[in-house]
């Protein structure tokens, strides 16, 4: 039998996963469980390819994966069905049938992710997961101001875990703006691609920035220094959202893959 290529569009909360990737058996995985899920409404096995790899602890609204079935199910079964299958702390939202070149992977020309920041002397109970947090109050418009300085395509070594298996560290931010909504610091960042801790890595550094202990200029010493130690923390995972992923428009997809969340 011919088979079908399938896009999902797909997000979780990643507080009770050990990231996105498949890992030993036994070890709870959004992968593991979605292709599980799939694999039961297909009545065949089924293994997905992700748009980027989420780490524990980190959220999506807006992953992207496909799949190959010669199972015939209706696009509305996929969504339906499969989310029958799945715990409550993963979603499938849509899904598309994509011709046979479509890659979640390597047909992305962008991706986006949202990071969130609580600012409150008293740690949040609620949104323990889902935020990160810090008792300072910080300089949103100095954190802004530094981020424009990562803007283009430049060596993100600096910001790039030691882990990273990525075979170079270029990669270009089109797009990246802070701002305040009451207690919280938004963050969105858009780019081709990110490497190993990227987001995470540039929030501790403006965090850095936004408490006073560094200038703005501080932040493009650091990235010219291509040095990871001369950096900020890593940021919690907490915080960190994937909200969208963009592809070519012949692909069919969604405008936009993901929803942005918000608090506040």
């Amino acid at each position: 039998m011919c088979k079908t290529r399938i896009a999902l569009g797909i997000e979780y909360n990643g507080s009770r996963f050990n990231g996105y990737q498949l890992q030993q058996p036994g070890t709870r995985t959004v992968q593991a469980k979605l292709e599980m899920a799939l694999s039961k409404v297909a009545n065949q096995t089924i293994r997905v390819t992700c748009a980027g790899r989420t780490d524990t602890g980190v959220h999506a609204t807006g992953q992207v994966v496909h799949f190959d079935t010669t199972a015939r199910r209706k696009l509305k079964a996929w969504v339906a069905g499969t989310n029958a299958q799945l715990p409550e702390d993963v979603r499938v939202r849509w899904s598309r049938q994509v011709e046979d070149s479509f890659s979640a992977r390597f047909s992305a020309t962008a991706r986006s992710y949202r990071y969130i920041l609580f600012m409150s002397e008293v740690r949040p109970a609620i949104l323990a997961n889902n935020v990160s947090w810090s008792f300072a109050e910080l300089d949103v418009t100095k954190m802004h101001q530094a981020a424009q300085l990562l803007l283009g395509e430049k060596d993100f070594s600096a910001f790039r875990a030691s882990q990273c298996q990525a075979r170079h560290a270029r990669r270009c931010v089109q797009q990246i703006s802070l701002r305040q909504s009451g207690p919280y610091v938004l963050m969105d960042i858009q780019a081709n691609a990110f490497l190993h801790h990227m987001v995470r890595n540039i929030m501790g550094s403006l965090m850095v920035i936004g408490c006073h202990e560094r200038p703005v200029d501080w932040l493009k010493e650091v990235l010219n220094s291509r040095d990871r130690n001369q950096a900020g923390i890593t940021a919690p995972a907490a915080g960190l959202y994937m909200v969208n992923v963009q592809y070519p428009q012949l692909f069919g997809l969604p405008p936009r893959t993901g929803w942005l969340p918000a608090f506040g």
